[in-house]
């Protein structure tokens, strides 16, 4: 690797952390609010400050032009970074090792929810905060936010970043320069969660609690303040659909909801949302009525949890209000579709997301007619325009990724000695970003129960499921290192 590619990364990871610093004063704040002593917190934070600023300083009038390589290399190291930044004040406070702390850190950047506490409630308020915070950061995609920030001095390598860590198949612009389209994205994420917090303070929650759950939420995160998930409020059902509604929200491409701004609901008649939002009424409506045949609850609590248990586990906020468990077998089979289906392109859900099932039934549909049709010319459209071949061949490549991937990972925890039915869904949420599974990685459970090395290969897990795969996967080849 040449100078000239170690100043690139390393000017933009610096930008990265000094943004990051700044967001992690709002834990130092809230620490001593609650009169807690958040002073080796507000210690390792100035820490981190100086260190970046003083990088950013020495490479102040380096020009950035990140290329792709660059660009990938600069995503996953990113990353790498957050998971320790977030761990160390987790470690200082929560008397946890590093590697639970970098699996709690991973956990919270990627919106997977997965965490190793099993009280959550005596946790210091200002770890509580920063849990939510990680969630909050990561759902837009911190990259974003740094592709964002990044443009403000240098537009340069902007657009290679952002499609390093879109989730979308293709980047699509509203504005004509990158940097506007994420700066407007992250108003649009913000002022959803604004109204979040305002409704779920009005309904009862705790301004505290509001302001955490409503992070986790439309990050489709998951991490709560109580032992319980949200079924601590299962008493006020009014919360329970309010989440329900914020979750199914944040599933749908932010890209439509910032249309929506511009008064143009375009966005929300788009292919993948239509069946994004059939999907979601399918399974709830069976799921709840499953649930009410078999058990002496009411047909309101039925469709009540119902609803909010799928719109969880589709958006992959993993949010729990009951042991779904305990629903029965068929319960749980619906509940597995959904985690193996996920929200839409352009959200803060994780999963493999609507459109690249609808994309991928064109095609099973296409080959069936070109076997009775073999001499006619047939393509796949998606939302009226053609979907290009190296699309599809992307596609495809994604779901043998999700296949290998999961699979490795389900014989590895396998191989450790789980049982079948918590290593399977215990990769599937991880990859997924999903948090809760089956077994002993059920809605009651936690993953604390992991080797230090589980957590770190879980949590590299999640990391490769949120980046999609392929920008970890090019660093395996040796095409990628060849000019580095």
């Amino acid at each position: 690797m040449d100078k000239l590619s170690i100043k690139n990364i390393l000017k933009f990871i610096s930008i990265t952390e000094m943004a990051l610093s700044l967001f992690f004063l709002i834990p130092v704040v809230v620490g001593y609010i609650y009169h807690e002593n958040a002073n080796d917190f507000l210690l390792f934070d100035i820490f981190c400050l100086v260190v970046s600023t003083t990088v950013f300083l020495l490479l102040r009038n380096h020009k950035v032009d990140l290329n792709i390589k660059e660009g990938v290399l600069a995503v996953n190291l990113v990353w790498i970074l957050l998971g320790f930044m977030g761990a160390i004040p987790l470690v200082i406070y929560t008397n946890i090792s590093l590697s639970s702390g970098f699996f709690e850190a991973i956990s919270g950047f990627t919106t997977t929810g997965a965490t190793v506490y099993a009280d959550v409630e005596s946790l210091p308020k200002m770890a509580l905060m920063l849990r939510s915070l990680t969630h909050w950061l990561g759902g837009m995609g911190i990259i974003v936010l740094g592709v964002g920030l990044f443009s403000l001095i240098n537009p340069s390598g902007s657009l290679t970043l952002f499609k390093a860590e879109s989730t979308g198949i293709a980047t699509e612009k509203i504005t004509p320069k990158i940097k506007d389209t994420a700066l407007r994205l992250w108003g649009v994420y913000t002022v959803i969660t604004l109204l979040n917090i305002v409704a779920l303070h009005l309904e009862g929650m705790d301004l505290f609690d509001a302001i955490n759950h409503a992070f986790a939420t439309v990050s489709t995160g998951g991490f709560s303040t109580k032992n319980a998930s949200m079924g601590y409020y299962n008493s006020n059902s009014l919360i329970i659909w309010t989440t329900t509604v914020f979750m199914f929200i944040s599933g749908i491409n932010f890209l439509a909801h910032l249309r929506f701004f511009y008064d143009d609901v375009s966005g929300y008649e788009s292919e993948e949302t239509i069946w994004y939002f059939k999907i979601f009424v399918v399974l709830s409506l069976a799921l709840s009525l499953v649930h009410y045949s078999f058990s002496k609850d009411s047909l309101y609590f039925s469709l009540t949890h119902g609803f909010f248990t799928v719109s969880s586990i589709l958006t992959t906020t993993g949010f729990v209000s009951v042991d779904y468990e305990k629903w029965g077998q068929f319960a749980v089979a619906i509940i597995f579709i959904a985690m193996l289906i996920g929200g839409n392109t352009g959200s803060t859900a994780g999963g493999i997301k609507v459109v690249r099932y609808i994309v991928l039934f064109k095609s099973l549909g296409l080959e069936i007619k070109k076997i009775l049709y073999p001499n006619a010319i047939f393509n796949i459209f998606l939302n009226g325009f053609k979907v290009k071949p190296n699309v599809l061949n992307a596609i495809v490549g994604f779901f043998i990724l999700f296949v290998i991937s999961n699979t490795f990972l389900t014989l590895y925890l396998y191989a450790r000695g789980y049982d079948a039915l918590t290593s399977i869904s215990a990769s599937i949420a991880c990859i997924g970003n999903i948090g809760p599974g089956f077994g002993h990685v059920g809605p009651v459970n936690n993953y604390g129960f992991f080797s230090w090395y589980d957590k770190i290969i879980l949590a590299v897990f999640m990391i490769i499921g949120r980046l999609e795969f392929y920008t970890v996967a090019l660093l395996f080849t040796k095409s990628f290192w060849k000019k580095f």
